[in-house]
Protein backbone atom coordinates (compact mmCIF):
# COMPACT_ATOMS: atom_id res chain seq x y z
CA UNK A 1 0.00 0.00 0.00
CA UNK A 2 0.84 3.20 -0.85
CA UNK A 3 1.26 6.51 0.37
CA UNK A 4 -0.54 9.66 -1.25
CA UNK A 5 0.03 12.68 1.18
CA UNK A 6 0.61 14.86 -1.61
CA UNK A 7 -3.00 15.52 -2.71
CA UNK A 8 -4.15 17.00 0.38
CA UNK A 9 -5.63 20.50 0.08
CA UNK A 10 -3.14 23.39 -0.23
CA UNK A 11 -2.55 25.55 2.52
CA UNK A 12 -2.75 28.93 0.52
CA UNK A 13 -3.65 32.84 1.43
CA UNK A 14 -5.99 32.87 -1.70
CA UNK A 15 -8.25 30.28 -3.05
CA UNK A 16 -9.79 30.73 -6.29
CA UNK A 17 -13.52 29.99 -5.64
CA UNK A 18 -13.80 32.26 -2.24
CA UNK A 19 -11.56 35.20 -3.23
CA UNK A 20 -10.46 34.74 0.85
CA UNK A 21 -7.17 36.48 1.49
CA UNK A 22 -4.93 36.74 4.37
CA UNK A 23 -4.95 40.63 5.51
CA UNK A 24 -2.04 40.65 8.10
CA UNK A 25 0.30 41.57 5.06
CA UNK A 26 -0.25 44.12 2.65
CA UNK A 27 -0.87 43.58 -0.58
CA UNK A 28 -0.28 45.33 -4.03
CA UNK A 29 -3.77 47.39 -3.68
CA UNK A 30 -2.51 48.31 -0.33
CA UNK A 31 1.17 49.45 -1.93
CA UNK A 32 -0.59 51.63 -4.50
CA UNK A 33 -2.82 53.49 -1.99
CA UNK A 34 0.55 54.19 0.23
CA UNK A 35 2.50 55.78 -3.25
CA UNK A 36 -0.83 57.43 -3.93
CA UNK A 37 -1.37 58.84 -0.84
CA UNK A 38 2.37 59.45 -0.63
CA UNK A 39 2.29 61.94 -3.92
CA UNK A 40 -1.03 63.70 -2.96
CA UNK A 41 0.82 64.63 0.30
CA UNK A 42 4.19 65.32 -1.00
CA UNK A 43 5.36 69.22 -0.66
CA UNK A 44 4.92 70.41 -4.02
CA UNK A 45 8.24 72.67 -2.97
CA UNK A 46 10.36 69.34 -2.34
CA UNK A 47 8.92 66.97 -4.57
CA UNK A 48 10.19 63.16 -3.88
CA UNK A 49 13.42 62.04 -5.33
CA UNK A 50 13.39 60.63 -9.38
CA UNK A 51 15.02 57.75 -8.22
CA UNK A 52 12.81 57.41 -4.66
CA UNK A 53 9.86 57.01 -6.95
CA UNK A 54 11.15 54.83 -9.51
CA UNK A 55 12.14 52.70 -6.99
CA UNK A 56 8.72 52.72 -5.31
CA UNK A 57 7.06 51.71 -8.89
CA UNK A 58 9.82 48.43 -9.02
CA UNK A 59 8.85 47.50 -5.95
CA UNK A 60 4.98 47.63 -7.00
CA UNK A 61 5.83 45.99 -10.28
CA UNK A 62 8.19 43.10 -8.38
CA UNK A 63 4.97 42.50 -5.92
CA UNK A 64 2.08 42.59 -9.01
CA UNK A 65 4.92 39.82 -10.59
CA UNK A 66 5.17 38.05 -7.34
CA UNK A 67 1.48 37.98 -6.76
CA UNK A 68 0.54 36.51 -9.91
CA UNK A 69 3.07 34.14 -9.41
CA UNK A 70 1.26 32.83 -6.77
CA UNK A 71 -1.97 32.68 -7.99
CA UNK A 72 -0.40 30.70 -10.64
CA UNK A 73 1.19 28.32 -8.56
CA UNK A 74 -1.96 27.81 -6.49
CA UNK A 75 -3.54 26.56 -9.77
CA UNK A 76 -1.58 24.59 -10.78
CA UNK A 77 -1.08 22.71 -6.92
CA UNK A 78 -4.85 22.53 -7.48
CA UNK A 79 -4.52 20.70 -10.81
CA UNK A 80 -2.04 18.27 -9.50
CA UNK A 81 -4.61 17.60 -6.69
CA UNK A 82 -6.90 16.68 -8.73
CA UNK A 83 -4.97 14.82 -11.37
CA UNK A 84 -4.09 12.75 -8.43
CA UNK A 85 -7.39 12.51 -7.32
CA UNK A 86 -8.95 11.78 -10.90
CA UNK A 87 -6.34 8.40 -10.47
CA UNK A 88 -7.46 6.83 -7.93
CA UNK A 89 -10.89 5.99 -9.74
CA UNK A 90 -10.94 2.41 -9.85
CA UNK A 91 -7.76 2.00 -6.97
CA UNK A 92 -9.07 0.78 -3.38
CA UNK A 93 -8.32 3.24 -1.13
CA UNK A 94 -7.84 3.18 2.46
CA UNK A 95 -8.98 6.27 4.19
CA UNK A 96 -9.91 8.33 7.83
CA UNK A 97 -13.89 8.14 8.02
CA UNK A 98 -15.07 11.21 9.47
CA UNK A 99 -15.93 8.89 12.98
CA UNK A 100 -11.53 8.70 12.96
CA UNK A 101 -12.44 4.55 12.29
CA UNK A 102 -10.18 3.14 9.50
CA UNK A 103 -12.33 2.10 5.83
CA UNK A 104 -11.74 1.23 3.05
CA UNK A 105 -13.50 1.12 -0.25
CA UNK A 106 -13.22 1.71 -4.24
CA UNK A 107 -12.59 5.32 -5.78
CA UNK A 108 -15.83 5.75 -8.27
CA UNK A 109 -15.39 9.66 -9.08
CA UNK A 110 -14.41 13.21 -8.31
CA UNK A 111 -16.34 15.97 -7.28
CA UNK A 112 -15.40 19.39 -7.08
CA UNK A 113 -17.32 21.94 -4.87
CA UNK A 114 -15.99 25.58 -3.68
CA UNK A 115 -12.37 24.67 -4.57
CA UNK A 116 -13.00 21.47 -2.55
CA UNK A 117 -11.76 18.23 -4.28
CA UNK A 118 -14.22 15.41 -2.99
CA UNK A 119 -13.59 11.65 -3.90
CA UNK A 120 -16.75 9.48 -3.84
CA UNK A 121 -15.50 5.93 -2.00
CA UNK A 122 -19.16 3.90 -1.73
CA UNK A 123 -21.72 6.33 -0.46
CA UNK A 124 -19.79 8.57 0.98
CA UNK A 125 -17.59 11.54 -0.44
CA UNK A 126 -13.98 11.81 0.83
CA UNK A 127 -11.60 14.42 1.16
CA UNK A 128 -8.10 13.62 -0.08
CA UNK A 129 -6.98 14.37 3.03
CA UNK A 130 -8.74 11.89 4.96
CA UNK A 131 -6.82 8.93 2.27
CA UNK A 132 -3.91 7.20 3.91
CA UNK A 133 -3.27 4.69 1.50
CA UNK A 134 -4.35 3.19 -2.12
CA UNK A 135 -4.12 -0.44 -3.69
Amino acid sequence: MSSIDSIGTPSTTSTPATGATDRTALGKDDFLKLLATQLQHQDPLKPMDDMQFIGQMAQFSTLEQITNLRDGLDQLTFSGQVGQSVGLIGHTVSFTGSDGQPAEGVASAVSFANGQISIKVGDLDVSPNQITGVR
